[in-house]
């Protein structure tokens, strides 16, 4: 660990910055002050610490903040590190909760090194993640919008008797439909076509994201892991988006302990209990890979489109993926013979295939992201 002559403690929020800075040599940790959450604000702090030729080292906690300060400092030339709230050490009887006392914590335990840092996306990195996660907020909205067109026209006893909704079928279907009173008419029209918006909108964030994933970095990693069975494109570029270099982790449990896809266990002296998995993590990724897990209850094959995926990877990946396939299905079929519940079964399933992703990440070439 690089050693520096002064540890900064940021406690970041909206408006303000509450500073604290702690003493390489061991004293007292003290308590700078507020400041104005401003880049020159930030600035006139950086050359008023640095007096004397001192080494910088500033740290604060991930939230809605984003990198901004993280950013600005790495361009200064000083160390920043964005940590994780939920991994930072607290005392249980601690009951008071201030600004000064959360930047004099944060300062402290930056000197002892006790926190941990998160990775840190540079701005095309990040853009494409902006891209996903917006992608899935409209999505939600979607669904929100199908659902109260249907409970609307479940109210008035109108049902569709097709095998499948929103096809074309489903579309001409409601167009037949009719209601006592003209304002039931307008309120019907004004939820299809907000049904219809959003699809468009949803459509059109599918497009920006094909076209964001081709011009990354990580697009190779993107185009391997699509070799998978049930990682297509916005999976694919879910999982690179979230969590950038793959090979930043030394081996596969990391990764399935960092999504969160791991039992949370409580033992003590000869007793031990395992409950439910931790759900610590991306969720965002954590999402799209029980997704995919569902693919693998159907027997192991390569189907016309995912051969024509794989073909464009190497024989090295090819194989990765075959080999994915043949036991993540058969340890479906075991799973389901043991009478295990389809929701248990599909998360073990995520788990290992967070497993094969890893391999893939692995068996590609480093990415070069900007500094």
């Amino acid at each position: 660990m690089k050693k520096f002559s002064k540890y900064i403690g940021m406690d970041v929020h909206k408006a303000t910055i509450a500073v604290s800075v702690a003493e390489a040599d061991g004293g007292e940790v003290r308590y700078h002050g507020e400041i104005a959450n401003t880049p020159e604000a930030i600035e006139k702090l950086v050359k008023h610490l640095r007096k004397g030729d001192a080494s910088l080292s500033f740290c604060y906690e991930a939230g809605p903040c984003g990198y901004g300060i993280h950013r600005q400092l790495l361009d200064m030339g000083w160390d920043c590190q964005v940590v994780a709230p939920s991994l930072i050490p607290k005392k249980v009887g601690d009951r008071v909760k201030t600004d000064r006392r959360d930047s004099l914590m944060l300062a402290r335990l930056h000197r002892a090194g006790e926190l941990t840092s998160v990775w840190v996306p540079d701005g095309a990195q990040e853009a494409l993640r902006d891209l996903t996660r917006a992608r899935e907020d409209l999505k939600h909205l979607q669904r929100q919008a199908k659902q109260r067109l249907l409970a609307f026209l479940l109210r008035h006893g109108k049902r569709y008797d097709g095998q499948s909704r929103w096809t074309q079928a489903h579309y001409r279907w409601l167009e037949t439909v009719t209601f006592a009173h003209p304002v039931q008419h307008i309120v019907f029209q004004e939820y299809i076509e907000t049904v219809k918006a959003m699809t468009k909108r949803v459509e059109a964030l599918d497009t920006q994201i094909a076209s964001a994933a081709a011009e990354s970095v990580f697009w190779p990693v993107i185009e391997g892991l699509m070799a998978l069975r049930g990682v297509n494109l916005l999976t694919a570029a879910t999982v690179v988006a979230e969590i950038g270099d793959l090979r930043r982790f030394a081996n596969a449990p990391q990764l399935m302990a960092y999504l969160g896809v791991v039992p949370s266990e409580h033992s003590s002296g000869g007793s031990k209990s395992r409950g439910s998995i931790t759900k610590t993590g991306n969720g965002h990724v954590r999402r799209v890979l029980v997704e995919a897990a569902w693919c693998y209850r159907f027997p192991a094959r390569k189907t016309a489109v995912l051969q024509r995926r794989a073909e464009r990877t190497s024989e090295a990946i090819q194989d990765i993926a075959w080999k994915a396939q043949t036991r993540l299905c058969g340890r479906y079929r075991a799973f389901e013979a043991r009478g295990k519940l389809k929701v248990q079964t599909c998360m073990a399933i995520a788990r290992e295939l967070a497993g094969f992703i890893w391999a893939i990440g692995q068996a590609l070439p480093a990415p070069v992201v900007k500094a």
